[in-house]
């Protein structure tokens, strides 16, 4: 008869609490959870930047952008993903049209000029995903432009 083997691995199924673990100090734990009305920016567009969060190749905006707001044309030197959570939104991606609603994933490919406008009749929620530690963007119009959001 064979020898039944257990793994050591822990279950990903269950809710884990920080605070639960004895290897998990209190300044740890509070880094684990941050929590979006702690994040700098504006009610349309928490920031959330990686390098000033344990070094984090990536940075964020989570955006709630009333109907007819959004960035202005612009780029960065690395690719962006958006989420859409909720809302529809015309994007414009290398000068390609997009309508993008609930559930789907845009990629805005490194030094791709974008933008984006919530078209809905609702508030338009997005993650906005940076694939840097830090937030470096090209303005490709003019300020007089701006809509609002500042992904």
């Amino acid at each position: 008869m064979g020898v039944a083997k257990t793994s050591a691995m822990p279950n990903t199924n269950r809710p884990h609490s920080p605070a639960a673990s004895p290897s998990t100090t209190t300044a740890e734990a509070t880094s684990l959870l941050i929590r979006r009305r702690d994040l700098p920016g504006s009610p349309q567009a928490h920031r959330f930047i990686g390098a000033e969060h344990g070094r984090l190749p990536i940075s964020l905006f989570l955006v709630d952008d009333r109907p007819g707001a959004g960035p202005r044309l612009h780029r960065h030197p690395y690719p962006e993903l958006f989420i859409i959570h909720a809302g529809r939104a015309d994007f414009e991606i290398d000068r390609i049209r997009l309508i993008a609603t609930a559930g789907d994933i845009l990629i805005a490919p490194a030094q791709t000029a974008h933008r984006f406008t919530n078209t809905g009749n609702e508030q338009l929620a997005i993650t906005a995903i940076h694939t840097a530690p830090t937030i470096n963007t090209e303005w490709l119009q003019p300020a007089q432009h701006t809509q609002g959001t500042p992904c």
